[in-house]
């Protein structure tokens, strides 16, 4: 059975619980809470105990993006109250500081990939150095990031070849020059089709398209006709 859900952070832009109420009405079966700003984190976490998740049978948690060493220690001890629940926890490589204070974390951390605006994390190469230094981690392989950083989606091919065992997720959405997600692209489905036959079968697929409420479920459509073109990644509905 294959899954696709969307990350609340692009549902409704800081409102978690607007985001899951929308969800609530659309056949997705997997989602990604997300704090990728760090004044979303605590009131995220502080509420895990009250969301009504029994619609996703995915989960995973996108940690901040941004923080100071002083926030780190702090960040490190609210994302172990997602681990304990052994969801996976998105982490953008270059948020890193202090790499030792990350290692209680180190089964449940999923590095995403990086746009061109990040200094690490955009190629095979980057990831090799993050996962020789935490061997135990896994990967959020984000194609529409991948896509802007190479358009020819070698550099996207030899991610999914050399590191297809650690892909936990999938992001997709088109991710413009200005590393605004926006809605999946001609352009996008055909980079996706040139990489669609290295990636695993079970992996699930996170909408990020930053729609109007509107859009949302022709975005969804969009991007499950882009999978299902490909008979393995069929929306299971039985």
């Amino acid at each position: 059975m294959n899954l696709i859900g969307f990350s609340t952070g692009a549902v409704a832009f800081g409102d978690f619980k607007r985001a899951l109420a929308l969800l609530a009405n659309m056949p997705v079966n997997s989602v990604e809470l997300s704090a990728l700003r760090l004044p979303e984190l605590n009131p995220l976490i502080e509420d895990l105990d009250n969301l009504d998740l029994r619609q996703f049978r995915y989960v995973s948690f996108h940690a901040p993006s941004r923080f100071t060493s002083e926030q780190e220690p702090g960040i490190v001890a609210a994302l172990q109250r997602v681990a304990e629940r052994g969801w996976p926890i998105i982490l953008h490589p270059d948020a890193i500081i202090d790499r030792d204070c990350w290692k209680p974390l180190a089964r449940s951390i999923c590095f995403e990939n990086m746009d061109k605006r990040k200094p690490i994390g955009r190629t095979c190469h980057d990831l090799e150095q993050l996962f020789d230094r935490f061997p135990d981690a896994r990967l959020c392989l984000d194609v529409g990031h991948a896509h802007q950083v190479d358009r020819t989606m070698t550099e996207a091919r030899l991610m999914a070849q050399q590191f297809h065992d650690r892909i936990m997720q999938i992001h997709v959405s088109e991710v413009n020059t200005r590393s605004e997600h926006v809605h999946i692209s001609a352009a996008l489905e055909f980079a996706f089709a040139k990489i669609v036959d290295l990636l695993p079968d079970n992996a699930p697929l996170i909408i990020e398209s930053v729609v109007p409420e509107t859009q949302l479920s022709k975005e969804f459509e969009r991007a499950r006709r882009m999978f299902t073109d490909n008979s393995r990644w069929a929306l299971a509905t039985d």
